[in-house]
């Protein structure tokens, strides 16, 4: 059975030239990169090796990469270590990723933060107006804010975001999980920054929280002394070598990402016109190019999703560290549109996506919309 993987927001399938290196690094590097004989030596390198790549990408010092095992490690290090030691007032919106609102709600609960959530735009970005009423007070300890919205692409305005809080003296963690290899902006003027390989077309399990030279960390964990004691632990070499051939490859990435937007807007037309009153979510903000994040009125998106994964096309209905769950997207539900976040179906395109992919999956969609019947209450479903 033909399959098309239309989920790359998710996770990039890994690059030929990574699993390589993966491989040699199994075979050869698989020392303790704490131990100091020569087996230990080799496994370092590939871990000092991951950590110069990444700062390459991130244009800084490798000494302001700390490893991690993913993104959301390097959120939750970044938002905790600001109230680690004085309890304050934390800014972010609920278009975040969970590993961010989630930290926020539960900083709350432990009477560590007070949580200023920012208004959001029906075009899914934030209101920059309302922003400036959150952290206009002195007790603001830090931002959260992501680069770029994973469920709908839309890039949030950061620049500006960053500006009008060194205007006020605060700092601020930018999520740029979905940005580092895909858009050609690393975003060097936040205070911290987090990234994930298997984003990169890395390897999972690895990712880097950057930071702004001199920024002090607190860990989340106690133990060794590894990553100079934020991330005690033995770090991985073959994960390590695989994220440090991600990170090398992702620096020209972003032109081939671009080159993905004609067939996002072909798929993207072609689909709102299959059902009535079908549309795009965050069409009138700027977007990333190869996500597309459409309404079908009427619909389940979780179910959508299923019946297209039995057609032999993978996508989405939402962010996928929130799969699993009958909650609507709170990202949706920010914009003002309750039954978009339980309709929406997200198709991500990645650098492998051809035409023939996107013929095939609007010819599947196709197939799944023409078997709706009528519920009593109006909703549709699909024929059993």
């Amino acid at each position: 059975m033909k399959r098309v993987y239309l989920d790359w927001n998710a996770t990039a399938p890994p690059a030929t030239s990574v699993i390589d290196a993966m491989v040699v690094a199994a075979r050869e590097n698989w020392g303790n990169p704490s131990s100091v004989h020569h087996f230990g030596r080799a496994a370092r390198a590939c871990v000092e090796g991951a950590r110069e790549a990444v700062a390459r990408l991130a244009l800084c010092d490798p000494r302001d990469v700390v490893l991690t095992s993913g993104g959301t490690e390097a959120n939750n290090l970044a938002i905790r270590s600001a109230f680690a030691r004085e309890p304050g007032v934390l800014v972010t919106s609920r278009l975040e990723h969970p590993s961010v609102t989630r930290v926020a709600e539960a900083l709350e609960r432990e009477g560590r933060a007070r949580v200023r959530w920012v208004n959001v735009r029906s075009d899914g970005t934030i209101a920059l107006d309302d922003f400036d009423r959150a952290i206009s007070s002195s007790d603001v300890r830090l931002v959260a804010m992501q680069a770029i919205n994973s469920e709908t692409g839309v890039v949030q305005p950061v620049h500006d975001v960053i500006a009008r809080s060194r205007r006020a003296g605060v700092p601020v963690h930018v999520d740029a999980v979905q940005a580092f290899g895909r858009v050609d902006d690393s975003i060097p003027g936040a205070d911290t920054r987090s990234l994930a390989g298997h984003k990169l077309r890395g390897p999972k399990s690895i990712g880097a929280l950057v930071t702004r030279p001199g920024l002090t960390l607190v860990p989340l964990l106690l133990g060794g002394t590894q990553e100079r004691g934020l991330r005690p632990g033995t770090v991985d070499p073959v994960a390590a070598a695989g994220l440090a051939e991600a990170a090398r490859r992702a620096e020209d990435a972003p032109a081939r990402w671009l080159c993905i937007a004609p067939l996002r807007d072909e798929l993207e037309a072609r689909l709102v016109g299959l059902v009535g009153g079908a549309r795009v979510n965050g069409s009138g903000a700027p977007r990333v190019p190869h996500v597309a994040s459409v309404v079908f009125p009427g619909w389940a998106g979780s179910e959508l999703v299923a019946a297209l994964d039995l057609e032999g096309v993978a996508v989405s209905s939402g962010s996928a560290c929130s799969a699993g769950t009958n909650e609507p997207s709170s990202a949706l539900m920010a914009m003002g549109d309750p039954a978009a976040a339980v309709s929406s179906v997200r198709f991500s395109l990645g650098e492998d996506t051809t035409y023939e992919d996107i013929e095939f999956a609007l010819a599947a969609t196709a197939r799944v919309l023409a078997r709706a019947r009528i519920a009593p209450d109006g909703a549709h479903g699909l024929a059993r």
